[in-house]
């Protein structure tokens, strides 16, 4: 039997905003996409014996709550109006395509098997990874350059606090074919690795300590409404201190607005930035990596924050398409030089 549409799924963005979350009744993730997902994760999971099937729900955001393994998933999630409504105001998606989606659940996964087992406990844990009673950051400043972390999830995600290093560190373990001891070889990131693949044996095959099926936060009861949601959501980006990036920017790009062309020439001669950095993003990365220690998946990270940067601020980059490759090509040696100098970007959490 074929599920009803909801009544929302209609509504332009001005009513769909108006809605308080509570108004959209989701319950248990029903989208074909989403259960496959979730399907592939716990296949990920009993592959490598470990004997837990996490529980999900709907909440504003993505995590997993301390005491309790499970995991919740955004909202927007849940249907592709939600998805579109989610990609207007934000931009972007997160989770919103097969690969970034199993990233994240692999990154929750991590947080959930910490939970179930209490692994965080153990000595070797702490040794590992640090303090799990770290206080937990509003902000935190990672390094590009650094190979003391994997890298996963966007933003050097494994430096923002111990217990997302270890969930970072969980998923890279855990996705098949990652490859991860020659990826990491010669790095502290591969000691780490060594450590989960040590822990991770200890569990094999045990019943969790842990079983609570609790559901924190979810959006079944909350009163907020969408349009509040989303003004406290963009004041947050706001308050990302994204410096480093604009500096190296500002070195090869510019906010001037070109002057309007009658001929195609003239008009071919000026570019949006965002545009242009995307239609070399595979050069770029390769750039990157050849002008510096930086991995793969560091350099894309570098590229894509050039590109979002370029776009919220409107840039662009004038001259022929030789002038602008170089134009390119510098501004991205500028953002590797900060990042070997140890210079840092800050994210908000």
């Amino acid at each position: 039997m074929r599920r009803r549409t909801p009544i929302w799924a209609r509504y332009a963005d001005a009513q769909l905003l108006r809605l308080r979350f509570r108004d959209l009744r989701l319950g248990t993730p029903r989208r074909a996409a989403l259960k496959r997902a979730i399907r592939r994760l716990r296949a990920e999971l009993a592959a490598r014996d470990i004997r837990l099937e996490p529980h999900f729900w709907f909440s504003e955001e993505w995590f997993s709550p301390d005491g309790v393994p499970g995991i919740a998933i955004p909202f927007y999630l849940a249907h592709p109006r939600l998805e579109r409504l989610e990609r207007r105001m934000s931009r972007s998606v997160e989770g919103g395509n097969a690969a970034g989606l199993m990233r994240i659940l692999r990154h929750e996964a991590g947080h959930v098997v910490d939970t179930a087992f209490r692994l965080r406990r153990r000595k070797l844990w702490r040794q590992t990874f640090g303090s799990p009673t770290a206080p937990y950051p509003s902000r935190y400043v990672a390094n590009p350059a650094s190979r003391d972390f994997v890298t996963h999830l966007d933003g050097w995600y494994a430096q923002a606090h111990p217990t997302e290093d270890f969930a970072e560190t969980f998923a890279v373990w855990l996705a098949p074919r990652s490859n991860w001891r020659r990826r990491y070889a010669g790095t502290r990131a591969l000691e780490k690795l060594k450590t989960m693949d040590q822990l991770m044996g200890e569990i094999r095959g045990r019943k969790p300590l842990i079983r609570a099926a609790s559901r924190i936060d979810p959006v079944a009861t909350n009163d907020l409404s969408l349009r509040d949601y989303y003004r406290r959501h963009l004041q947050r980006r706001v308050d990302c201190d994204f410096s480093l990036v604009d500096r190296a920017l500002d070195r090869g790009l510019t906010r001037v607005r070109p002057p309007r062309a009658r001929s195609a020439a003239t008009r071919r001669a000026h570019r949006r930035a965002e545009v242009c950095l995307r239609s070399m993003r595979s050069e770029l990365i390769s750039h990157v990596m050849a002008h510096s220690a930086i991995d793969e998946y560091g350099a894309e990270q570098l590229v894509q924050l050039a590109i979002e940067r370029s776009r919220e601020r409107r840039l662009w980059l004038h001259g022929s398409a030789p002038v602008r490759r170089a134009a390119a090509e510098a501004v991205m040696r500028s953002l590797v030089r900060a990042a070997l100098r140890g210079e840092t970007m800050r994210f908000t959490l």
